[in-house]
Formats: structure tokens, sequence, C-alpha cells
């Protein structure tokens, strides 16, 4: 498979220069592709032309990244998924519409690179009808909206208070388990935090 194509380095001093190298490199491939590990699944806000489940090895989904806007405020942030180094994750490739795909980039580039703080790369993806090279928004563990593993009396204080634009960092968790489960991917880590909303009368 085509190995990943980091754009990090670029993301870092001009998320507009990422964007143009992304352009470029994305022009050497007859389709475009989007990797969705989280909200992207449930609320991708684009019209793709197919999607299909999909791995990518290497990553791994984890409810580690710092959100003072969307599911959270700077007094009470909250927390929402990133895809961090190592391990493996499911979830599901999208293929943009040649007609569309330019301007739907810029829109996803909005949504997901207001702040850079993803690092945005283009990673080799595996699904049933064959690999594909998909965009995928990742998170370096040494950004500082990467937060360290906590304990569960913190996650708990968080489902409970962190409440932001688009809603509660609880409703998010349970739109992604739910997302995953409609779809067959079985989350080990998901479906604990839920269990333990539950027993905390969260969810």
């Amino acid at each position: 498979m085509t190995p990943s194509i980091d754009l990090a380095r670029l993301t870092v001093r001009d998320p507009a220069a990422a964007l143009r190298t992304l352009r470029q490199q994305w022009r050497g491939h007859a389709q475009w592709w989007i990797f969705g590990y989280a909200s992207l699944i449930w609320r991708p806000e684009f019209d793709a032309a197919e999607h299909r489940p999909a791995l990518v090895h290497g990553w791994h989904r984890a409810l580690r990244m710092r959100s003072r806007v969307n599911r959270g405020t700077p007094q009470q942030p909250g927390l929402v998924f990133a895809l961090l180094p190592g391990g493996a994750c499911r979830g599901v490739v999208y293929r943009m519409r040649p007609e569309q795909a330019e301007a739907e980039l810029d829109r996803l580039w909005e949504r997901e690179m207001p702040n850079g703080v993803y690092d945005p790369r283009l990673l080799p993806c595996r699904t049933a009808q064959g690999p594909v090279v998909a965009l995928a928004f990742t998170l370096s563990r040494r950004s500082e909206a990467c937060l360290p593993r906590l304990p569960d009396d913190e996650v708990c204080h968080i489902l409970r208070h962190a409440h932001g634009r688009y809603g509660t960092t609880m409703a998010y968790l349970a739109e992604t388990a739910a997302a995953l489960r409609a779809r067959g991917v079985h989350d080990r880590e998901i479906e604990r935090l839920m269990a333990l909303a539950r027993r905390e009368g969260l969810a």
C-alpha cells in the first residue's frame, strides 16, 4: 500500500500551505477519500459517492483531545476523540464525488482545521474492496490539546459538566458509540466508557 504522507510539519507553520500540498498529493490519485473515526461517521456534512468500512494500522481512536469550544468551554473543557499514534482503528472511508471534491475539501478544511490543531495525513486504509489512501485528521501526542489518559472520576466529571457550541461531551460520546455499533464496529474502550456513564447515571 502507499505509505502515509505527512502534512503535519506544514500545518504547524501554515494550514493553507498544507492544504495546497494536500491538493497536489491527491491529484496523483484517481479517487479522493476521507477517513472518519468519530463525528465524521455520524455527521460527515458532505455528499459522498461511496462509503466503506475501513481499517487503519498505526493509529487508534482515543477520547483525549481537549475541546474548549465545540464540546466544552475554557472554564470547563470537554473531550473529543483524536486519532493518536499506535494500534489500529476501524472507521469509515468516504469517496468524494469528483465534481464536488475541491469545494467539499475546502468546507472540510474549514470545519477541521480552523485552529490548526490536527495533523492531516494521507493514510493507507484497508477495505474489503481493496486498499485506498484517505485523508485523516490525526493528533500529535506533543500537541497541547492532547491530554494524558485521565482517571475515570475526571472523565465522569467532564461527561457530567462539559457543554460547548455543539452540545455536551456525553452526547458526543454516545453519538460515536451508536454510530460505530450501527456499523458493526466494537470499540472496547468506548463501550467501557458508555458502561461507566450508565453506572454514573449519565446515559
